[in-house]
């Protein structure tokens, strides 16, 4: 990919992230003025979603753009208690998790894209979870904090259900990521 393009691309995704950071911002300013009794459960849960949507695109786009993993020290993503994390893998389901997204998000897609098989593409792998896990994590963070401030302004059942879809969309990733960063680890020593 030429520079130009590289540069267009970087551009064209951070303007993305920073649309999706405003709907963000009018979704907050939004259920600042709703009064909590006026949402049916069914436009809770939309809601909810649509939090965890734009959050999470939000910081996605800017991962596709920038290394933004490198914002956390190495240290972090050191795994260094494998039993603990695995532990935590089994009593979540993690693992039902990783199959349905195979079978649904990952279906037909070309896996030699994710790991071709040398060593080169098992470095590229290790940046990939890297990546992907920091952008999972920042908006776990940041959809607990809009959770606090949902449940603060009275949307008990709004912050109930971002909390609940965050932890499948973010916490979820987050350690498989992490699961997946064990086998990196011992490959590359």
């Amino acid at each position: 990919m030429s520079v130009t393009k590289q540069i267009l691309k970087k551009i064209g995704l951070t303007l993305l992230s920073l649309v999706f950071l405003h709907n963000v911002y009018k979704l907050l300013v939004l259920f600042q003025k709703l009064n909590p009794e006026e949402l049916s459960g069914v436009a809770n849960f939309a809601a909810a979603l649509a939090f965890n949507l734009v959050t999470t695109g939000m910081v996605a786009f800017l991962g596709f753009a920038y290394p933004t993993s490198k914002l956390l020290p190495s240290s972090y993503y050191k795994i260094k208690n494998t039993n603990r994390l695995n532990r935590v893998y089994d009593l979540l389901g993690v693992s039902f998790f990783r199959i349905f997204l195979l079978k649904t998000f990952y279906r037909g897609a070309d896996n030699k894209k994710y790991f071709n098989g040398t060593k080169t593409g098992l470095k590229l792998f290790d940046y990939n979870t890297k990546q992907s896990e920091f952008g999972h994590l920042a908006a776990f963070v940041l959809l607990g904090l809009i959770a606090i401030f949902l449940w603060v302004k009275g949307h008990i059942s709004l912050s109930l259900w971002t909390c609940a879809i965050n932890l499948l969309f973010n916490f979820y990733p987050i350690v498989l990521q992490r699961k997946h960063r064990i086998i990196v680890q011992r490959l590359l020593k």
